[in-house]
């Protein structure tokens, strides 16, 4: 990609050695994502403004035509700043509601205040409008958005003494592990940006070799600072400077995990963080610190299938 080279980003650097993915409770499987009316992407998830952002679900960008999507049922989200400290969202919890059908989303639930859908044309899903949300205070114009099951969600609202979660706009503040009613652990979330530079963390499985021939189809889970994961999945893209990469972009300060699972296509072997072989080998997570320091670059994950 045009801003990427192996920069000059302080890491921490520590694994621990996995045989599956992790399971969440009650988490959703397959993945969020943000994306243009159409279902389209952008470059870095950089977008030129708040109106253009809609929200996606199912298998992901890049993902296998075996990969599973989002578990059916209905589910709210909200957005946020990174750190979920502040709610974006300005609207009732109602109004952001959509339902999941066969592993994507195929409308809003009406409530006389629903957001604007657009349509995936890639994958015939529904896409949701994530305005009105204010500005983020974020100095690097990141935003996150959550997303929870309703129940999960009435659940958390609960627990901060909202008993009518969804008629309201804010249940609460962010206490511990519960953001305004979204328990990380419980959600899938998704960075962006409104204008800057790119910020990534991007996997690339190769065959046999560091330097061996890219692998596309490939999944790893992110799991964010605060606990929430998502699932991404290597593709190429030239029109969006994607090379065969997992990508996590838009990634805020924190400790990131980068979970690289046992799959049908790779049998993991070396591991390598921007060029630097890690002391173990095979499925296991990387956890990667992002310090403010870091402005504008990629981190790359290197992972070789043997």
């Amino acid at each position: 990609m045009s801003m990427k080279s192996l920069g000059r980003l302080s890491l921490a650097i520590t694994f621990v050695c996995l045989s599956l993915v992790p399971v969440k409770a009650h988490a959703p499987s397959g993945a969020i994502f943000t994306t243009l009316p159409d279902g389209s992407e952008v470059n870095y998830n950089i977008y030129a403004s708040k109106d253009d952002i809609y929200l996606d679900g199912g298998p992901g960008v890049g993902a296998p035509q075996t990969a599973a999507g989002l578990d059916d049922g209905t589910y709210v989200f909200q957005v946020t700043e990174p750190s979920g400290k502040t709610l974006l969202s300005t609207d009732f919890a109602r109004c952001r509601q959509f339902i999941v059908s066969n592993g994507i989303i195929t409308g809003v639930v009406a409530t006389g205040c629903q957001h604007e859908t657009g349509l995936d044309e890639d994958h015939g899903a529904v896409t949701v409008q994530l305005m009105p949300y204010l500005d983020t205070p974020n100095n690097g114009g990141e935003y996150k958005v959550w997303v929870t099951t309703v129940e999960d969600f009435l659940l958390g609202c609960e627990a901060l003494g909202e008993d009518d979660g969804l008629n309201v706009v804010n249940c609460g503040g962010k206490t511990g592990g519960n953001a305004h009613g979204f328990i990380p652990r419980h959600s899938k979330t998704d960075n962006f940006k409104v204008g800057g530079a790119p910020r990534e963390i991007d996997t690339r499985f190769r065959d046999g070799q560091i330097w061996g021939d890219f692998i596309d189809g490939l999944g790893i889970v992110w799991t964010d600072p605060l606990g929430a994961t998502n699932v991404k999945w290597s593709y190429l893209d030239e029109a969006l400077d994607i090379n065969h990469e997992a990508h996590v972009e838009a990634v805020e300060n924190g400790t990131h995990l980068i979970t690289i699972p046992a799959q049908a296509g790779c049998n993991v072997g070396e591991v390598y963080v921007d060029g630097t072989l890690l002391r173990t080998s095979g499925p296991q997570t990387v956890k990667i610190n992002v310090s403010p320091s870091f402005k504008g670059d990629t981190i790359f994950v290197d992972v070789v299938c043997q």
